[in-house]
């Protein structure tokens, strides 16, 4: 399922606060599989069936970090996009992603600091309406100027 807004960039200099940019993603199970073994993380939770069903979470779930990936890349292909160097990010992880779920990852402008192109980016994503991921993230954002 893609719901993907265009990618590319917007400078600096046409950024505005409210700004929001999107993509959705249904996390299937080779994401899960592909992220735990470029990460390494074969937490039994994100693989193995019979264990995640003894967990408080009563199934597998993708890995965390799989879901703020992909507010990575609606940062660096959207908002502010192509050139956009990712400065800091927050991340409070709100209740599971599963195999299967279709995740709305949403990035808004909060502030912006033209002089020293710093941004503050609002961070979310979403399974359906439930907030499953928040935070914030910092990014030097291109210029469409060259000194």
């Amino acid at each position: 399922m893609l719901d993907n807004l265009p990618r590319g960039t917007i400078v600096i200099e046409d950024l505005e606060i409210g700004m929001t940019r999107h993509l959705t993603k249904e996390v299937t199970d080779r994401d899960i599989e592909l992220f735990a073994e470029v990460s390494t993380d074969r937490n039994p939770v994100h693989l193995d069936d019979s264990y995640a069903q003894d967990t408080i979470f009563e199934g597998r779930i993708a890995h965390g970090m799989l879901t703020a990936g992909l507010i990575s890349a609606v940062i660096g292909e959207q908002l502010p996009g192509h050139g956009t160097v990712y400065l800091g990010q927050n991340l409070k992880f709100i209740a599971p992603v599963r195999p299967g779920d279709v995740v709305r990852a949403e990035v808004t402008v909060m502030e912006i600091d033209y002089s020293k192109r710093r941004v503050q980016l609002k961070t979310e994503a979403f399974v359906g309406h439930k907030l499953v991921l928040k935070g914030e993230a910092t990014v030097l954002a291109p210029s469409g100027k060259f000194d």
